[in-house]
């Protein structure tokens, strides 16, 4: 009898691809809708926020306050899923809370506007925004310690890059759902109708995602865990938690600004065409899409730190002359292409080796936990308040460089928590793939009480 591929795999090798696309899959979903309302944001702004004589930047903010408000709920999310994660397993919550994305993405498709029940239009987006940051902030912590503890030794750094390659699938997904209805439908067609599409495309892809996470198996390091292992002191929790959303700050706020913020940036401030503003931010994430699986497999192999640290470093220099570019009108179109393109490629440096060094920062007992929060309050301040911040200082200041210097600073603190090494952790090839509680006690034992050093 022949036998397939997957009879010729180690069952290890089955799960870890299981894994892969169970834990990839609730990533691409979750990302595709956040892709999506920042590429609506104008057209949501109008349907949701603006009453009639209403002007359009003021919806436009308000729209990007309910965004931001959704952010500040993934922190939440990250707590309690996370809590639940660590403390019965993995695959339930990845059930859980991808069940709660779906349904509340597809909602949103449905929901009626201003136009149809007035004020109470932008208060049920926003409580689907809500629920969606709850399920959001779960999603990260479980879907990587899944992939990172299914991880064959020496690749947690490619494992936990397909969390972010995936982000990057999203973004694009939801770019080309905005860019093919912006083609085939008019403009009136596209503001009136057309937007529900894309979210009510989330239903079949959410049904997906339930029936491979429902043959998930539980990851290996959370079914071997020592039931008497000692666990880690609190104050090491919440500094690893503030490194680790220090070292990834940068990561959210350049991720957001050049990946999801350019369309509506490109239409307000540089009066570019909606097209227009959709095509750079495609290639904006072709770009970041291109690097993330090479800089988790290079953080294989030199560590984390070297590869995030290059990525943040270059745009602290580069941020202010891309954006300076941007709005050169003397510059072609085709280096505008590859700068915008360029620039999705340095964030990817970062956030290939990023959900590795997030991983690594925590033992099991606390892992979906600690890199859940680190991850979700992050985004909730650098990315959740990136369109808010951005819009209203623009509008407040006029400068339109504000997006720029807002990514250089952020990613300015990054590159100095990445410096920072946090005690008894290495951040070199395969470092943290014995970061649970037994292998400290077990290297106390052995060193008299204390933590002997790692040979």
């Amino acid at each position: 009898m022949k036998l397939t591929f997957e009879d010729r795999r180690t069952p290890r090798q089955a799960s870890s691809a299981r894994a892969l696309a169970a834990g990839s899959v609730g990533n691409f979903i979750e990302w595709y809708e956040f892709g999506v309302y920042g590429y609506f944001a104008t057209v949501v702004a109008q349907r949701f926020f603006t009453p009639e004589g209403g002007g359009a930047v003021e919806g436009l903010v308000k729209a990007y306050a309910s965004f931001a408000l959704a952010f500040f709920f993934r922190p939440v999310g990250a707590a309690l899923f996370g809590r639940l994660g660590d403390r019965i397993g993995r695959r339930p919550v990845l059930i859980l809370v991808v069940a709660l994305m779906t349904g509340a993405t597809t909602l949103i498709g449905a929901l009626p506007t201003y136009a149809t029940v007035g004020a109470l239009a932008p208060w049920l987006l926003t409580l689907l925004r809500v629920v969606q940051g709850l399920s959001a902030g779960g999603e990260f912590g479980g879907a990587v310690s899944a992939m990172t503890e299914f991880a064959p030794p020496g690749r947690r750094g490619l494992y936990g890059a397909w969390q972010s390659f995936t982000v990057a699938l999203g973004l694009l997904g939801g770019a080309g759902a905005a860019v093919g209805l912006a083609t085939v439908l008019t403009e009136n067609q596209l503001s009136t109708w057309g937007w529900r599409l894309p979210f009510l495309l989330a239903l079949p892809m959410g049904l997906g995602a339930l029936w491979l996470r429902v043959r998930l198996e539980e990851t290996p390091s959370f079914r071997e865990r020592a039931p008497d292992a000692e666990r880690l002191p609190p104050r090491g929790v919440v500094r690893a938690v503030a490194l680790g959303a220090g070292r990834v700050m940068g990561w959210s706020a350049a991720g957001y600004t050049f990946l999801v913020v350019l369309p509506s940036y490109l239409q307000t401030a540089l009066h570019a065409d909606f097209r227009q503003a959709l095509t750079a931010t495609v290639l904006a994430n072709l770009g970041f899409a291109a690097a993330i699986l090479p800089a988790g497999l290079l953080s294989d192999r030199i560590g984390r730190r070297p590869v995030m640290l290059t990525g943040a470093v270059l745009v602290v220099g580069a941020a202010v002359p891309l954006f300076d570019l941007l709005q050169d009108a003397g510059t072609s179109s085709l280096v505008k292409g590859a700068a915008v393109c360029a620039a999705g490629a340095v964030v990817g440096l970062m956030a290939g080796p990023g959900p590795a060094m997030l991983a690594e920062l925590f033992p099991t007992r606390v892992r979906c936990t600690g890199l859940g929060l680190a991850y979700a309050l992050s985004n909730a301040v650098f990315s959740g308040c990136a369109g808010l911040i951005i819009t209203e200082t623009v509008k407040r200041t006029g400068n339109v460089d504000v997006p720029a210097y807002y990514a250089a600073a952020t990613c300015a603190v990054s590159a100095l928590a990445l410096l920072g090494r946090p005690a008894g952790k290495a951040d070199g090839p395969g470092a943290g793939d014995r970061t649970d509680v037994r292998d400290v006690v077990r290297r106390r034992r052995r060193g008299g009480g204390r933590a002997a050093p790692r040979r």
